[in-house]
């Protein structure tokens, strides 16, 4: 198999990875999208190895050093305790998705519901979830644990980046860890607003014309052209797009922010 292109930001230590992890469980516990020791995620820290939160451990309460290190085929590389059982899940996902460099498995509760009653999110609703995640379907069921879960995923993998897991939950991923965190988030406030339409008993959806505009204004611009979704109000054409730099330098300081608070207020 051909090794996963890794890009330049993916380069950070290894302990600020860890850091990151400890922080998304503690969002994903506080948002009450795991309970218990539910859920797990990891994030591909080289080509061949993955970082991922350890067996049978609350979320909420991990520390940097309960984190494992495996490599693509699920054996221990670093750490004091075993991966979750679910790892094989996650090593599916990277060996399929070459992009994809962090994955979040987690239980939120709505959209677990239409997990369960075998409901994909597939209907265009809102802007967000056709520009970020589209449909987002039902994979059948697995027992959780099992390299079974990871082969159900395998026809899904490659078209979408957020699945419904019947009977179980939700995982999803992307090109870094806070997308594959919001992404979560994302399909929880899709399903939360689905499910209000179905107890109001009516649902407006988006036209095809609203979608083709929707998809339109996310591919990139021609050279030499601005892109019509970036234009302002007056039509005037609106900033160049930032340096990617510059974003991530502003990302690292929000979570050293987020760190520094989470840290206070145990």
């Amino acid at each position: 198999m051909k090794p996963p292109t890794i890009t330049p930001g993916m380069r950070k230590d290894e302990r600020r990875h860890r850091r990151e992890l400890c922080l998304v469980g503690a969002w994903l516990y506080e948002r009450r999208f795991v309970v218990a020791t539910e859920g797990n995620f990891s994030l591909r820290i080289a080509p061949h190895r993955v970082l991922a939160s350890p067996a049978g451990a609350n979320k909420g309460l991990l520390n940097a050093r309960d984190l494992v290190v495996t490599d693509l085929d699920g054996r221990r590389l670093r750490g004091r305790s075993g991966p979750s059982s679910e790892l094989p899940m996650h090593l599916e996902i990277y060996r399929q998705r070459p992009d994809v460099r962090a994955i979040c498995h987690a239980h939120p509760p709505v959209a677990t519901g239409f997990a369960v009653a075998g409901l994909p999110l597939d209907k265009a609703l809102l802007a967000e979830c056709v520009l970020d995640l589209g449909c987002i379907p039902v994979a059948p069921y697995a027992t959780p644990g099992t390299r079974e879960l990871g082969e159900t995923l395998r026809p899904f993998v490659a078209k979408y980046n957020a699945i419904l897991l019947a009977n179980h939950g939700v995982v999803t991923f992307g090109p870094d860890l806070l997308t594959a965190f919001f992404r979560m988030e994302t399909t929880e406030q899709i399903a939360r607003v689905t499910l209000v339409t179905h107890l109001i008993g009516r649902q407006t959806l988006l036209t095809k014309a609203d979608v083709e505009c929707l998809l339109a204004s996310r591919l990139p611009p021609r050279s030499g052209r601005a892109n019509p979704s970036t234009r302002t109000r007056t039509g005037a054409p609106a900033r160049e797009e930032e340096d990617p730099s510059r974003d991530r330098r502003e990302l690292d300081l929000r979570l050293s922010a987020a760190l520094r608070d989470l840290h206070d207020r145990r």
